[in-house]
């Protein structure tokens, strides 16, 4: 190649890099910041991100932009971190007969389904995400894609399999059951070899003790955090016994309230402050709103939850919500219903961390609506303050799981996992319904 020639690619090559490089700068100019810790929020706040990074945060008139930032305005909106939901399940829809869901669409989890559900997650403004059950290989492998940036959706973390005492029939291939403490060891050893991020257990109570126990001790070995149902009261007891870290659920029980000696041995682990925090994911609105979308179906016909779907999946699940009311699923739930309230405010009281998490998939729970609607159900139903509710959906699944050096607040250094609404999320928390921008790893997707 000619001297000439060759400088004046290089030169082109520069000049492109340096026109990236600018590019790459944002700043987020003029709106309110929740920053996710909890403080007073910064009006005329600007963020500047850098790359996939949060650079620098501060005030309009107090920290300079660079020259060469794209400015996006922000004024009047709230500004905060992506939303977490802990407790998803991508391989379902809202579909409400898992039998006939299970048997017609399972070789299409990994293809259509959960690439599905987590670009809805994502355009809900649901930036990282904890799903919980379902097969193996197909967790993986949607994770993966994902986390690559080769699909669009939240950063996933993933339990595969659900291990419990036995497996419903013909569920095997994302419900393991458990034969044994050599058995356990095995599964849970599988499991961390496949690279799931959590371990995910449920009738616990049903296993002998030694079985729960080795679970635990062996998930706690590969550094697996061990996330279990709370159904039951005894699945409270023995998750707690054996060193449970994250409770899932407000329990199904119509009891109008949790046992005393459970809610003081959930004080005496939340006491011991060498173990770190007890979280707690309540997935409280899909019983507590049941009867309103049963009566006030609208919302089911919302295009939202479309996306991604072929037209004969969509088909199927509205077919399956002809009858909201003659769903088997939900004919308990007018029972539970005046339970939750009371439950939800006894486990707050025994200083366990809630987290936000939805059950999103369950019959007539959308991807596209479930994380808002559970931030709505306990703001304006349950009398959560709303600064507490957001942090539970940003700050806290972060540390949970052990990855707040990088997500779950906008401060410097941190993934620049951003979403923005139109007005005072503080006042009205319902406006998470309508994320006007949502911004991934620096990458504005919507």
């Amino acid at each position: 190649m000619k001297k000439p020639i060759f400088y004046a690619l290089l030169i082109i090559t520069i000049l492109s890099s340096l026109t990236s490089n600018a590019q790459k700068i944002k700043a987020l100019v003029g709106g309110t910041l929740i920053d996710g810790f909890g403080g007073a929020p910064i009006q005329n706040s600007v963020v500047i991100i850098e790359g996939d990074r949060i650079k620098a945060v501060g005030r309009e008139g107090e920290l300079a932009i660079p020259k060469d930032a794209e400015i996006i305005s922000t004024e009047g909106m709230s500004v905060m971190p992506g939303l977490w939901d802990m407790h998803v399940h991508l391989m379902i829809n809202g579909h409400s007969n898992y039998t006939h869901w299970d048997s017609t669409y399972i070789n299409k989890f990994e293809s259509i389904i959960m690439p599905s559900s987590a670009h809805q997650l994502l355009m809900a403004g649901v930036t990282s995400a904890r799903d919980l059950g379902a097969p193996l290989e197909a967790s993986i492998k949607v994770r993966d894609k994902i986390n690559q940036g080769k699909i669009p959706g939240p950063t996933i973390y993933v339990s595969g399999p659900f291990l419990q005492h036995r497996p419903y029939p013909n569920t095997e291939a994302f419900r393991w059951g458990i034969y044994g403490e050599a058995d356990a060891k095995a599964k849970v050893k599988k499991l961390a070899d496949a690279g799931v991020d959590v371990i995910k257990l449920i009738d616990h109570d049903e296993m002998t003790k030694a079985e729960a126990q080795t679970i635990v001790n062996e998930a706690h070995k590969y550094g697996l955090p061990v996330i279990a149902h709370s159904h039951r009261p005894n699945e409270i007891r023995v998750g707690l016994e054996i060193g449970v870290d994250c409770f899932e659920h407000t329990g199904l029980s119509s009891a109008p309230e949790y046992p005393e000696d459970i809610l003081i041995a959930i004080k005496e682990r939340t006491a011991k402050m060498n173990m770190g925090p007890l979280f707690w994911t309540p997935t409280v609105e899909g019983l507590y709103n049941y009867e309103y979308m049963r009566d006030n179906p609208e919302k089911l016909d919302d295009p939202s939850w479309h996306l991604g779907l072929p037209q004969d999946i969509i088909d199927d699940i509205k077919g399956s919500l002809k009858h909201p009311g003659q769903m088997p699923y939900f004919q308990l739930t007018p029972i539970r219903k005046p339970t939750l309230t009371k439950k939800l405010m006894q486990l707050k009281d025994t200083g366990v961390v809630m987290m936000i998490g939805t059950d999103s998939g369950i019959p007539m729970k959308f991807h596209s609506q479930s994380t808002w609607n559970e931030l709505d159900v306990w703001v304006n139903k349950m009398g959560i303050d709303p600064m507490y509710a957001i942090k539970a959906a940003t700050y806290w699944p972060a540390v949970a799981m052990k990855v707040d050096k990088d997500y779950g607040s906008i401060s410097e250094g941190k993934y620049a996992d951003i979403i923005t609404v139109r007005g005072d999320v503080l006042r009205y928390i319902s406006l998470l319904q309508d994320v006007k921008m949502v911004i991934k790893h620096g990458e504005r997707v919507k």
